[in-house]
């Protein structure tokens, strides 16, 4: 799909060159979140465009409270692909796109929206980001954050009491119920598909210092094509 998007875009403009999209996926509290700071921060916020795929959770506002939080948020039938394929689609082709907003608390998306620019890179982030053919053929370099299950297990603890307002027993049974099996079903499987494993995520410098390097490269030779047309 990467390939006949480029195609697309080359009939269309000659101006822009195609900007790299970089998946980033792993487990619940594997470090993800920590790799894209250290890649933001060194790279530049202002020039990549970066899509958690935790904002394409499906509203689920129709819902009664007590099904909502049965849920199950960690199979790929409750994140919004196509919503995210279109989005990726739109800022290869230089357009601007407005993401949705999820709130945790309520398992709802806001009313409203956070406009993402087009930039030379696009950063798309979440446990099941290589799960679903048609993302993975959108990107150029594929990183899966590989970290121990206890030590993922302690960090969403942690998390979710404290940016989620959630209770130590509904943590412990939604891990067990939905996402330990989802990830053994789903996320873990998907490490194969990975360019680039990271153990240990964002405290693995020699790693992300490769990773970054890698990204940095591809940039300047994005950014020096872009001079010369």
């Amino acid at each position: 799909m990467k390939k006949q998007t480029e195609t697309m875009m080359n009939q269309t403009t000659s101006r822009t060159p195609t900007p790299i999209v970089v998946g980033i996926a792993g487990g619940s509290g594997s470090g993800k979140t920590t790799v894209v700071h250290r890649i933001l921060d060194r790279v530049g916020w202002d020039r990549i465009a970066y899509l958690p795929h935790d904002a394409y959770y499906k509203d689920a506002s129709h819902l009664p409270w007590k099904e909502r939080i049965h849920l199950n948020y960690d199979h790929p039938n409750s994140l919004d692909n196509d919503l995210l394929i279109q989005h990726i689609e739109k800022l290869l082709r230089g357009e601007a796109v407005d993401i949705p907003i999820y709130d945790f608390s309520t398992h709802t998306r806001k009313a409203e929206t956070r406009r993402i620019l087009p930039s030379p890179v696009i950063l798309v982030e979440g446990i099941l980001v290589f799960v679903d053919p048609r993302l993975r053929e959108l990107m150029d370099i594929k990183i899966y954050v590989d970290t121990a299950s206890d030590i993922r297990f302690i960090r969403r603890l942690l998390r979710d009491i404290k940016e989620r307002g959630r209770s130590v027993d509904s943590v412990v049974e939604q891990y067990q119920a939905t996402v330990r099996p989802m990830h053994l079903k789903f996320v873990e499987p998907s490490k194969q598909f990975a360019d680039i494993i990271i153990p240990e995520g964002g405290h693995n410098d020699v790693a992300l210092e490769m990773v970054i390097g890698r990204i940095e490269t591809l940039l300047a030779a994005h950014e020096s094509q872009k001079q010369e047309l």
